[in-house]
C-alpha cells in the first residue's frame, strides 16, 4: 500500500481551475508570442542562436556575437556613427547661421535698392 503524505496528488490538466489572473497572464504571453512571431523576431533570434551554436570558435562575449549578427553596429561602428552625427550637427548649425546672415544681407540690399532712386530717374526736388 502507498504511504500517505501531506502533499496533494498531482492534478490532471483538465481538473485544474485557472484563476482569472492566470488566464489573463497566459493570454498576454500568447499575444506577445504571436506578435514576436509575426514580426519575424523569433525566426531571426533562432537563426542567430543556431549560427552561434554552430560557430567552431565561440566568441568571448556571446552578446557581441548576437548584436553583430542581428545587424547592430559594433561598438567601434557606433562610436564612428556618433562622431559623424556630431560633426553633421555642427555643420548644420554653421550652415543655418550662414543662411541667416546671408538672408539679412539680402534684405538690407533689397531695402537699400528700394530706397535709392532707379537709374535714369532724377531725385525728387525739394
Amino acid at each position: 500500500s502507498r504511504a500517505h503524505s501531506s502533499a496533494r496528488p498531482p492534478q490532471r490538466t483538465d481538473e485544474r481551475r485557472a484563476s482569472p489572473h492566470t488566464m489573463a497572464t497566459e493570454q498576454k504571453k500568447e499575444a506577445f508570442r504571436k506578435y514576436l512571431e509575426s514580426a519575424g523576431v523569433i525566426d531571426s533570434l533562432t537563426k542567430v542562436l543556431v549560427s552561434l551554436y554552430e560557430e567552431p570558435d565561440k566568441p568571448a562575449t556571446a552578446i557581441d556575437f548576437l548584436k553583430a549578427n542581428l545587424g547592430g553596429p559594433t561598438p567601434a561602428e557606433y562610436e564612428a556613427l556618433e562622431e559623424e552625427k556630431n560633426t553633421l550637427a555642427a555643420e548644420l548649425e554653421a550652415t543655418k547661421k550662414e543662411l541667416a546672415e546671408t538672408q539679412a544681407k539680402l534684405e538690407a540690399a533689397e531695402a537699400a535698392a528700394a530706397a535709392a532712386p532707379a537709374e535714369g530717374e532724377e531725385a525728387p526736388a525739394e
